[in-house]
């Protein structure tokens, strides 16, 4: 072991980390709330069970990793607002067409 005389670093000059400020312009794209809204409105408009709920998992995943809560909440509740529209129609809504042969 090493003795506290031979220690070359010195405790008084250390300083925390500080992150720099990022603006919110220069964050990355929310991928995640931009796939549920797409998964979202192709639920809604094609009556797609399966994407409405993807759109809904994406949400969550959208929610958790949020990092500017003014710009990406409107996009998170307009996914969501699909989502959930498009799970209301799909189950509650008239049947889809089925083909005729």
């Amino acid at each position: 072991m090493s003795s506290q005389g031979n220690d070359p670093r010195q405790p008084s000059a250390a300083k925390p980390y500080v992150a720099p400020p990022v603006s919110p312009q220069d964050l990355p794209i929310d991928y995640a709330g931009f796939i549920a809204v797409v998964f979202g409105i192709a639920g809604v408009m094609f009556k797609y069970k399966l994407c409405s709920w993807l759109a809904l998992v994406f949400c969550a995943q959208s929610i958790a990793n949020m990092r500017n809560i003014e710009n990406d909440l409107k996009q998170v509740m307009m996914a969501i607002m699909f989502s959930i529209m498009g799970l209301i129609t799909n189950y509650f809504g008239a049947p889809r067409p089925s083909k005729q042969s």
